[in-house]
């Protein structure tokens, strides 16, 4: 992002948090004494609207630096998931690829209008320039329970992994969600997917 939408997006942010539009979740919604984190299976295939947003931002797209098992969610961590989700769902207007870029599947930072894809790839840039390590920055395609595709951010933090969603304002743990998981970004690389397992079981973060 450009030093001047980043000024832009940190301005937008600002009076909406002023002016209380965004706000936090109610106590108790998580609960983070019983943490859980998905388990992950083999390598698999790379999203085709991800592998074509990987050929025009290479950078994005490598072997993660430094990767990190999981995020240690302090207070603060909590309070940016939170805001960060609030500001973009309500910044971005939701279009479909079909009507907005004339095609089926494009991945694209959104100026204004996007789809899924596009709002978790704004919330993923978002919270690297807060100082989260990309690592625990996970794309994540699922399934509706009626059947369509979707995608969302799961967040992998020491107290389980969270998700942001813009059909959901809430941050929630990853099996406190309707969906089925089908697969992520690989933690040691941002261009590299693997399978989800169909569980929501508790286990060890671990990187994977």
């Amino acid at each position: 992002m450009s030093n001047a939408k980043t000024k832009i997006a940190t301005a937008i942010f600002a009076l909406l948090f002023g002016l209380g539009v965004i706000q936090t979740a109610a106590a108790g919604q998580v609960n983070f004494a019983d943490p859980a984190f998905a388990r992950t299976g083999n390598i698999t295939s790379i999203p085709v609207g991800h592998s074509e947003f990987c050929k025009s931002h290479r950078s994005e797209c490598g072997p993660n630096r430094d990767p990190v098992a999981a995020m240690v969610l302090t207070d603060q961590r909590w309070q940016e998931l939170q805001q960060i989700n609030s500001v973009i769902n309500m910044a971005v207007i939701p279009v479909t690829d079909l009507d907005y870029y004339k095609v089926s599947e494009y991945w694209a930072y959104p100026q204004g209008y996007g789809d899924c894809e596009d709002f978790v790839l704004a919330k993923r840039q978002a919270l690297i320039a807060a100082g989260w390590n990309p690592s625990t920055l996970l794309i994540t395609v699922v399934r509706e329970r009626n059947g369509n595709g979707h995608a969302v951010l799961m967040v992998r933090t020491d107290r389980g992994d969270l998700v942001l969603d813009n059909q959901d304002g809430r941050v929630l743990l990853w099996n406190q969600t309707p969906y089925e998981y089908l697969k992520r970004q690989s933690q040691a690389s941002a261009g590299q997917w693997v399978d989800i397992l169909a569980d929501n079981q508790v286990y060890v973060a671990a990187a994977q």
